[in-house]
């Protein structure tokens, strides 16, 4: 068996675990939305002081997804990708519980900077997924992994919303429930997908994730794509740091306006990525089909930045939503490009810049918006966020292009250069 060489034909219950995995850790996620901002709030006393503290928070717990992403990918490359997962899992589910009952702030960032690397494991699933599907069919894989973050993404929030009305504890012991029943459910039905052929030995320095970007560099053509995803992740930043911002400030959204325009955005995303990823990849091929996806989210986010009304607003959604095909379409493009005993590292990498992503969009988005609607400017356009978005995203697409300009042949790291 060569060293690409999958395994024989993966169980559809593992595939449906990772697939669950990936729902359940985003429905997890999610269903603290609602309420941990409120309960950070809540410790620190007083709005102004809470807001400052969140902040923080979020920094922290990209800051952790940073550092223990190319960490994960590389022992799921040496010891398999089954343990990593688990544990993480497992992990995850006792994180919830240590916030449930956290009775400070100090325990409370503990417990959010433990999340940080345990959520960083989805790199592991994106891995699972490259070695079991081969290089026709991974972009439906991807794509499916993309379905069901959108599935969790409408679920969470509501839940989370409707629990926390009764208890605001009471949405993490729902969410460490969920993670560990679905660890539970792992240890029967998810084999190991990493041949031991394909393991590579673990080395600190591969696990540094600054180095493990250097190291990508090995393989032709990656560095362009990874930074086309770094533009392409800094701008759906816009959408977790300015929405709600810009929608209660333009359009006056209440609460439940906003979570049901978020829902709207999640259930299109599902569709997008789940039921028309693999046809449209099949029929026009994974760089027309990165290409095709990027120019929608280019369109989406102009509509959103100068619309004077709802509906302009509205009719935007559809845009963001295809703009999915670029996501998974970018996963395959990459996967193929890379030897199999590196795919965990190649995801933990991705991971690490989604990571440096979450440290920069919130600043740069919030201030973008801040001084857009400052009256004392000459220009105002609450919408600047988006259309900073929309520049990035052309700016991606552009640095793609670049580096799939041809067909390049993936690289084993006998023959990549060091």
């Amino acid at each position: 068996m060569t060293e690409n060489a999958l395994p024989a034909a993966p169980r559809p219950a593992a595939l449906i675990f990772i697939f669950v995995t990936v729902a359940l850790d985003m429905l997890a996620m999610g269903v603290i939305i609602p309420v941990f901002p409120k309960l950070v709030v809540e410790m620190a006393g007083n709005m102004t002081d809470g807001a400052a503290i969140f902040g923080w928070f979020g920094a922290s717990w990209a800051a952790m997804q940073f550092f223990a992403s190319p960490l994960l990918g590389m022992l799921s490359d040496r010891f398999g990708r089954r343990p990593v997962i688990l544990i993480s899992n497992f992990g995850l589910g006792f994180d919830y519980v240590l916030m449930a009952l956290a009775p400070n702030l100090i325990w409370l960032f503990v417990g959010r900077l433990i999340s940080g690397v345990t959520a960083a494991s989805l790199s592991c699933a994106n891995a699972y997924i490259a070695d079991v599907l081969p290089p026709e069919r991974r972009a439906a894989g991807f794509g499916m992994l993309g379905a069901a973050f959108g599935l969790g993404f409408v679920l969470g929030p509501a839940i989370g919303g409707l629990l926390g009305g009764l208890d605001p504890r009471l949405p993490f012991w729902c969410a460490a429930g969920i993670s560990l029943a679905n660890a539970v459910y792992g240890l029967f039905v998810l084999p190991e997908s990493l041949l031991p052929q394909n393991r590579s030995p673990f080395a600190w320095t591969k696990a540094n994730p600054f180095t493990s970007l250097l190291r990508m560099r090995r393989y032709r053509g990656l560095t362009g794509l990874l930074s086309a995803c770094f533009l392409r992740f800094i701008a759906h930043g816009s959408l977790t740091s300015a929405f709600v911002l810009y929608t209660t400030y333009r359009y006056g959204f209440s609460e439940r306006e906003l979570g049901l325009s978020l829902a709207l955005i999640g259930v299109l995303s599902a569709i997008v990525e789940g039921g028309l990823t693999r046809p449209v990849v099949k029929f026009l091929g994974a760089r027309v089909t990165f290409m095709v996806g990027s120019c929608f989210g280019i369109i989406g986010f102009g509509l959103m930045a100068f619309a004077a009304d709802v509906m302009v607003f509205l009719a935007a959604l559809p845009f963001l939503a295809l703009w999915g095909l670029a996501r998974p379409a970018t996963q395959e493009l990459m996967t193929d490009r890379v030897s199999a005993s590196e795919q965990g590292q190649l995801q933990g990498t991705i991971s690490s810049l989604l990571g440096v992503s979450g440290l920069i969009a919130p600043l740069l988005f919030t201030r973008v918006f801040s001084a857009s609607i400052d009256p004392t400017a000459g220009l105002h356009l609450p919408g600047a966020p988006f259309l900073v978005a929309g520049v990035l995203l052309v700016g991606s697409l552009a640095v793609a292009l670049i580096a799939i300009r041809r067909d390049v042949q993936p690289l084993t790291p006998s023959s990549a250069t060091p």
